[in-house]
């Protein structure tokens, strides 16, 4: 059992998003009273989940606006707190500058919360959403680790603004919260870095690259083949878990990869199939050669550069630090896969078949 405070509010950034509503939810579930905040208040119909949640559950939700690049806005929402998880950063693959887009956003934004948080005298601890994406940019860089395996130890060097810049993004807004951290003893920082992050959403709206990655694998647009890309994957209640367990274990130390499962997209397709056989999806993997020689004319984002450094690489990491100092257990995929394909056929954002 988690020995968790509450009589002191926690702040949740960006509350809204995929991570964050389940986080809201642990956190209402255990009685906490739960700062979040959010771009415009006032919309009623984006916060309607929560507001659910919060009816339902022995918490309380107070909301507060706030946006990444402003600087300052996040201290009336901070205030009085004790734990800040800081999940908001944006995750979108189909950017028009990248700069702009994702690494500011992503950095300056981590910045703004976590010196907010060296002028909040009651926070002790920050918990970041970070990501795998942190660790490694490319499969191929798997393959240069010790026993090829990812372990908290590694840092993606491979990354750039013009190579996989969302990996980029994640790696400089976290190497940014660490050097913030290390000039002060008042508050921890604990990092959370899951890798591909998947399972049904609290918000049916719910918007997420992980949520467009199964509607590929679903709708019929990946029919005629896949590529064979290796991932980690894990349920996203289990990330929100290790959230809370980051931020109430006293023990809780540096960075943590929370991943239940390496696998690959054939791998993704294969457990789908097993229950939804009469959609679409795809049987076939693509040759790499013919991926290196259409992808980028398929999609201007998908590059030469990234289908040779990612096709046909085994992915693989070690959780071991997060079963044994966090104390995490995985659910199995299948399920996870299955209730959230589920539920995007519930919700029509796959067509039925």
């Amino acid at each position: 059992m988690l020995n968790i405070d509450k009589t002191k509010p926690v702040l949740v950034t960006g509350a809204t998003g995929y991570v964050a509503g389940w986080i809201v939810k642990r956190l209402l579930e255990e009685g906490v009273t739960v700062h979040a905040t959010v771009r415009n208040p006032a919309d009623a119909a984006k916060l309607a989940h929560l507001n659910r949640l919060a009816a339902e559950l022995p918490g309380t939700i107070h909301y507060f606006k706030a946006d990444l690049l402003d600087q300052g806005a996040y201290a009336q929402a901070m205030r009085g707190c004790a734990i800040v998880f800081h999940t908001a950063s944006p995750f979108k693959l189909d950017i028009a500058d990248p700069q702009k887009d994702l690494v500011d956003p992503a950095v300056l934004g981590t910045r703004n919360v976590l010196q907010t948080a060296n002028r909040t005298d009651s926070v002790r601890r920050v918990v970041l959403t970070s990501s795998c994406a942190a660790i490694y940019g490319d499969c191929a860089d798997v393959e240069d680790t010790a026993g090829k395996v990812l372990t908290e130890d590694v840092w993606n060097t491979s990354s750039s603004l013009s190579h996989v810049p969302y990996s980029y993004s994640k790696t400089v807004a976290e190497r940014a919260a660490w050097d913030i951290a290390k000039q002060q003893d008042r508050w921890d920082l604990v990092v959370v870095n899951p890798s591909l992050v998947l399972g049904p959403g609290l918000n049916p709206e719910a918007t997420s690259e992980s949520f467009n990655l199964l509607r590929q694998l679903g709708d019929g647009r990946m029919k005629s083949g896949m590529p064979d890309i290796g991932c980690g994957a894990v349920d996203v209640r289990d990330v929100a878990e290790a959230h809370l367990r980051a931020a109430y274990l006293p023990g809780a130390r540096g960075r943590h990869i929370i991943s239940g499962h390496d696998t690959s997209l054939p791998g993704l397709a294969e457990l789908l199939r097993q229950k939804y056989a009469a959609y679409p999806v795809p049987r076939r993997i693509l040759p790499k050669w013919l991926l290196w020689l259409v992808a980028p004319l398929a999609d201007k984002n998908t590059t030469r550069k990234f289908i040779a450094r990612n096709v046909g690489y085994t992915w693989r990491a070690d959780n071991s630090k997060s079963r044994r100092e966090l104390k995490m257990s995985y659910r199995p995929l299948q399920l996870t896969l299955q209730e959230m394909f589920q539920q995007m056929v519930d919700s029509n954002q796959i067509p039925r078949h």
